[in-house]
C-alpha cells in the first residue's frame, strides 16, 4: 500500500513539472509569433526604418516581400501588379505586404 501511495504521489508531482515545461515552450512560441507580426518597414520622421525581431534599425537596402511587393529605401513601394505609391510618416508595411497606419501617441503637450 505504501508503494502505491508513493507511486501515485511521484506521478502527480512529475506530471506538474511536464505541464509547466510544455507551457514554457508554448509561451516562447507565442512570443516569437508576436515579434514576427511586428516585423516590417515603416516611414518615421521622413526616414525608412525596419523592425526585425523587436529591434528598430535604419533600412539599408531595398526589400522584396513574400507577396512580391518591393519596398525601396526612399519609401516608394512597387506592388507585384506594377502599381506604385509613396509611404508617408506613420505608414507601416508588414513583411507580407500589408500596409497599415502606425498608432501615433499624443503627448500631454499636444493635448493642451
Amino acid at each position: 500500500m505504501k508503494k502505491l501511495l508513493i507511486l501515485v504521489t511521484a506521478f502527480a508531482l512529475s506530471s506538474g513539472v511536464f505541464a509547466q515545461d510544455k507551457m514554457d515552450k508554448m509561451d516562447h512560441k507565442m512570443d516569437h509569433k508576436m515579434a514576427m507580426k511586428k516585423d516590417g518597414m515603416m516611414m518615421k520622421d521622413g526616414k525608412m526604418m525596419m523592425m526585425k525581431s523587436g529591434k528598430m534599425m535604419m533600412m539599408d537596402k531595398d526589400m522584396k516581400l513574400s507577396n512580391g511587393t518591393m519596398v525601396m529605401m526612399d519609401g516608394s513601394v512597387k506592388m507585384k501588379n506594377g502599381k506604385t505609391m509613396m509611404m508617408k510618416d506613420g505608414d507601416m508595411m508588414s513583411m507580407h505586404g500589408k500596409m497599415t497606419k502606425m498608432k501615433m501617441r499624443k503627448s500631454m503637450h499636444d493635448k493642451m
